[in-house]
């Protein structure tokens, strides 16, 4: 009687999820989403000619953005898009702004819409709306570019991001990730989803900069942590770890050790004064007594 009376809940309850089988949603395939991989091109170099306009109407080229000096956030997107490209990019924006790091100075943000009617106009409003929720700051290192077809189509297989139109639904397929690239254009991680942990993106911006910014402790935890592509986060090296340990019991050695010297050294000095008058009393030569005879 118990378990037909949970049955039923549950029965009940999965009812209210709305119509259709709820199964039949988890295991159907998804047409709209085939040819929307992501093909990683790790160290594979932009292309940096390609022509864009930015968000104030003016034409750009993509290498303008990238100064030899810092690292580039760089995510294709769209502003009219319905639900994924909001949800990524608050997701980006929210890590962001807890990294300890700023636009600008250390690093630059680029989105690049992949429709090609959208205006200029709508891109500033994207931009305005995203640096609305960083909450700080000002425009510089914040581009939102459009573009022509066949230029955002170069630079979406020059990153393997793959998407396509869906006209019955006058939108955009396309998966959820934006990447980081080097100062000098190389792309240098990849990031999926819709909420980033700000630890991850602070030290995938270290990383591709190559030390150049973030603190020291960043490149110490760089050392010691590797990008774990599964679990999209850095995760701990036994080789680093162990190197590490071993440089701090050495350290701790060095320490403890030094104070001890110190002390001896001083005991050592304090005692050889009396030691050498001994010595040097003993050295001297025994008089005799006068004979007698």
């Amino acid at each position: 009687m118990r378990w037909s009376v949970l049955l039923s809940s549950l029965l009940a309850g999965l009812s209210l999820l709305g119509p259709g089988p709820l199964c039949a949603q988890i295991v159907r395939p998804v047409k709209q989403l085939e040819g929307v991989n992501v093909t990683e091109h790790l160290d594979s170099p932009l292309p940096l000619d390609l022509p864009f306009v930015d968000d104030r109407g003016r034409p750009v080229r993509l290498r303008q953005f990238f100064d030899g000096q810092r690292p580039v956030v760089l995510s294709l997107n769209y502003a009219t898009c319905p639900m994924l490209c909001g949800l990524q990019l608050n997701g980006m924006v929210e890590s962001l702004r807890d990294v300890q790091l700023e636009p600008g100075r250390d690093y630059e943000i680029v989105c690049v819409s992949i429709d090609p009617l959208e205006t200029p106009m709508q891109a500033r409003a994207a931009k305005q709306g995203y640096m609305r929720a960083f909450g700080r700051g000002t425009e510089q290192g914040w581009s939102f570019l459009t573009g022509k077809g066949a230029d955002i189509r170069t630079l979406a297989e020059a990153v393997g991001f793959e998407y396509r139109y869906v006209a019955e639904r006058r939108e955009y397929a396309h998966a959820a990730v934006f990447m980081i690239a080097t100062p000098d254009g190389r792309l240098s991680r990849y990031l999926y989803g819709v909420r980033f942990e700000p630890k991850t993106v602070q030290l995938s911006l270290v990383e591709a900069a190559e030390g150049r910014i973030g603190t020291t402790l960043d490149r110490i935890l760089l050392f010691c942590f590797h990008y774990d592509a599964m679990a999209g986060s850095y995760a701990p090296t036994a080789v680093s770890l162990m190197k590490v340990g071993g440089a701090a019991t050495v350290l701790g050695i060095l320490v403890f050790l030094l104070p001890w010297r110190s002390g001896w050294r001083k005991f050592s000095g304090a005692g050889s004064g009396p030691l050498l008058t001994s010595q040097a009393q003993s050295a001297s030569p025994v008089t005799e007594p006068p004979s007698l005879v």
